[in-house]
C-alpha cells in the first residue's frame, strides 16, 4: 500500500526514521507510553489527538490528518500513518461508508490541516450495513500484508486476509465463526506470524481476548480477562506498551467519557489491568479508532 501511494503521487521513498518505545513490565506503568486517539468527526474529517499516559494524563490538542476525505463514515478500521515524504503525509486504512467498504489510502499536503491531494481508496464490495466493527492487523510495511476482522449484527465474525496486487489491495475470505452476538468493542491487541488476538467488551460487562490462530478452518480461543464493569465502553482503543503490555482507551459514547489503562501481557483472569484514570477532554465524535506510524512495532499483548 505504501508503494501503490508513492507511485501515484511520483514520490520517491526515503529511510525511516526508528522510534524508540519505553519498556513496560507485567504490571507497566506506562509513563512514556502514549495512544494516538483518531476519529471521524460529525464533519467527516479523519483526526487525531495524543492521549499521553503521564501523571496526570495529558492530551495533545487535534490534529486534523484528513479533510472530508469520504462522506458519513459509519465504520473505520484502524489507520497507519506515514510522514516519510517531502511534502505530503500517507494515510492508510478502510472505512464504511453508504454501506461499502472500501480499502487504501490516502495522501495529505503537509501544513494544510489534512488537504487530500490523492485519493486510492478502492471499492471492496458492498453489503456492509450489518457491520458493527471493522478490525485490521497490519504488516510493518502498512497495509501490503493484512489480515482483517469485522464483527456482523448476528455476532458471526468475519475473517480476511488482504494483499497488494497491481498497486491495490485485494481481499480473500478467510472463515467465519460465530457466537459473538453480545460483542459490543473489539480492538486488535497482538499479531503474531502464527496468530491474532482481539480484545472485546459485551453488553454483560465482561472484558475478553479471542485469540484467533492463522490456520483453516477459522478456530477462535477465548479467555475472559474480566467479567464485570467493562460494559460501559462502545469503543476500544489499542496501542502497544514497552515488549509486552498494552495502553488501552476504553470510550464511553454515552457520556463522551474516555479511561486510560496499562495492560500486561494478557493471561486471562491472572492478566494486570491498571487504570491509570479518566482522560481529560470530551470523546464525542461518532466513530473512533487507533493511530499507529509505519514505523511502530506490531502490537504483542498477548
Amino acid at each position: 500500500m505504501r508503494k501503490m501511494i508513492a507511485a501515484a503521487a511520483g514520490l520517491l521513498l526515503a529511510a525511516p526514521v526508528l522510534t524508540t518505545i519505553s519498556p513496560a513490565a507485567a504490571a507497566p506503568t506506562a509513563t512514556a507510553c502514549y495512544i494516538q486517539a483518531g476519529s471521524v468527526t460529525a464533519g467527516n474529517d479523519l483526526v487525531n489527538k495524543y492521549v499521553r499516559a503521564t501523571s496526570p494524563i495529558s492530551v495533545n490538542p487535534v490534529d486534523t490528518m484528513a479533510k472530508q476525505p469520504f462522506g458519513t463514515v459509519a465504520l473505520s478500521s484502524d489507520w497507519v500513518w506515514d510522514d516519510d515524504f517531502d511534502d505530503n503525509t500517507a494515510l492508510t486504512g478502510a472505512v464504511v461508508t453508504g454501506g461499502v467498504l472500501y480499502d487504501g489510502g490516502l495522501l495529505t499536503q503537509k501544513g494544510t490541516d489534512g488537504k487530500v491531494v490523492s485519493n486510492q481508496m478502492t471499492r471492496i464490495g458492498g453489503g456492509w450495513n450489518d457491520f458493527r466493527t471493522l478490525t485490521k492487523s497490519w504488516s510493518a510495511d502498512g497495509g501490503s500484508n493484512a489480515r482483517t476482522y469485522a464483527l456482523r449484527n448476528d455476532g458471526v465474525l468475519y475473517r480476511w486476509f488482504v494483499s497488494e496486487v497491481n498497486g491495490k489491495p485485494a481481499w480473500r475470505s478467510a472463515g467465519s465463526y460465530a457466537g459473538f452476538a453480545s460483542v459490543k468493542a473489539v480492538a486488535l491487541i497482538s499479531r503474531t506470524s502464527t496468530y491474532d488476538t482481539l480484545l472485546a467488551t459485551t453488553r454483560g460487562g465482561a472484558l475478553y481476548t479471542i485469540r484467533i490462530p492463522l490456520s483453516s478452518p477459522m478456530k477462535p480461543v477465548v479467555k475472559a480477562l474480566r467479567t464485570s464493569t467493562w460494559q460501559g465502553f462502545e469503543s476500544l482503543l489499542t496501542t502497544r506498551c514497552g515488549q509486552y503490555g498494552t495502553l488501552l482507551l476504553g470510550i464511553d459514547k454515552d457520556s463522551g467519557s474516555a479511561y486510560l489503562y496499562a495492560v500486561g501481557h494478557a493471561n486471562g483472569t491472572a492478566t494486570v489491568i491498571n487504570s491509570l484514570g479518566k482522560v481529560p477532554g470530551t470523546f464525542s465524535d461518532p466513530v473512533n479508532y487507533s493511530w499507529a506510524s509505519f514505523v511502530d512495532p506490531p502490537l504483542n499483548g498477548e
